[in-house]
């Protein structure tokens, strides 16, 4: 079991430094005077310039997941997985923290807690294929786990032996399988994984916020006629708006008296938590496009993809609305995030 542990665990892989060096020029001096120190080893100092620089902006994503990565490398196993697990709580919808912490637990042979990491980070972003790959190998490793239990017990079972041995071989540095996770350098021609981009900080020139809708992608025919999917269609785009310019009031209102707020906030709690993560951005940009609209009666289910964009952060992601038809507009009673 040590064998197949050793590739299992070294084979996942792990978002690095190249991730970071996509940022836009508003901190390029930051982060790639952070990502010098460390391609030269020097992590000490790299840490101490990545703290300094939080000490002013202590949520910025970005260097709060180099800052992650850094501890990784310097065998800070403990504080790495702490920073990746603020960074999930901080920001739920990005899915490569859940992905790095995976990657922790399986180095420590914690593979259910990296199960279930992976499978966050896939519901976040469907499209994430090192999210899935690295699930395969957990998988994998469970299996070799389930395996050698059922040998344990029943050392007569002829067909157990053969699945265990593929998997072995699976994992074996013969395979092709790399031993151990492949670090992106700056001449890299593409790294890894790409980190959702930064948006520049806000001037005082910063344009007005914007909500941009393409047309809908596929918007299947109304019950009622041809104008039910378009009332629809507006609402979600009156919703974009609101959020946009921060028109809190609009933008609530556009949520039914039947939503659930995610994770364990009751309504008043979790209008109270928009409220001030609206009202506390410079700049708001919503942009949804591919809009796939589903009518069935008083109800609709609306699938699109979302691009946001506030202050330093940017986060593109699959999005789905439920909503309901109450006396004579529609409502939000449902979202979710990777839908």
């Amino acid at each position: 079991m040590k064998h197949v542990r050793s590739y299992v665990t070294q084979s996942l892989r792990a978002m690095t430094l190249a991730a970071t060096l996509a940022a836009p020029l508003a901190f390029a001096d930051d982060y790639s005077d952070v990502s010098q120190l460390v391609r030269s080893g020097k992590l000490a100092d790299a840490l101490a310039k990545a703290d300094q620089y939080l000490v002013a902006k202590p949520r910025d994503p970005q260097m709060r997941f180099l800052k992650g990565v850094i501890q990784r490398d310097s065998g800070k196993t403990t504080d790495a997985i702490a920073t990746f697990s603020r960074l999930t709580e901080d920001y739920p919808e990005l899915p490569e923290p859940y992905n790095n912490l995976a990657v922790l637990y399986a180095g420590q042979s914690q593979f259910d807690k990296a199960r279930t990491a992976l499978e966050m980070a896939i519901r976040t972003n469907p499209s994430y294929s090192t999210a899935h790959e690295n699930l395969g190998d957990v998988y994998a490793k469970l299996a070799s786990q389930a395996y050698s239990k059922a040998l344990q017990l029943d050392n007569e079972n002829q067909a157990v032996a053969p699945k265990l041995a593929l998997i072995r071989e699976l994992f074996s540095p013969q395979s092709g399988k790399p031993g151990k996770p492949p670090v992106a350098t700056p001449s890299a021609t593409k790294p890894l994984i790409t980190v959702p981009a930064v948006a520049p900080t806000p001037s005082a020139t910063t344009a007005p916020a914007t909500a941009t809708v393409t047309p809908p992608a596929a918007v299947k025919p109304a019950e009622s006629g041809g104008t039910t999917s378009q009332e629809v269609e507006s609402t979600v785009k009156a919703w974009a708006a609101a959020w946009a310019s921060k028109d809190v009031k609009s933008y609530l209102a556009l949520y039914g008296k039947e939503f659930n707020p995610p994770g364990n906030l009751n309504r008043s709690a979790w209008e109270q938590e928009r409220r001030l993560k609206i009202s506390s951005k410079s700049k708001i940009e919503v942009k949804i496009e591919g809009l796939s609209i589903d009518v069935s009666g008083d109800k609709a289910t609306v699938k699109f993809r979302q691009d946001y964009k506030a202050g330093s952060l940017a986060v593109s992601s699959r999005k789905t609305l439920e909503l309901l038809k109450r006396a004579d507009r529609w409502q939000i009673v449902k979202e979710t995030v990777g839908g």
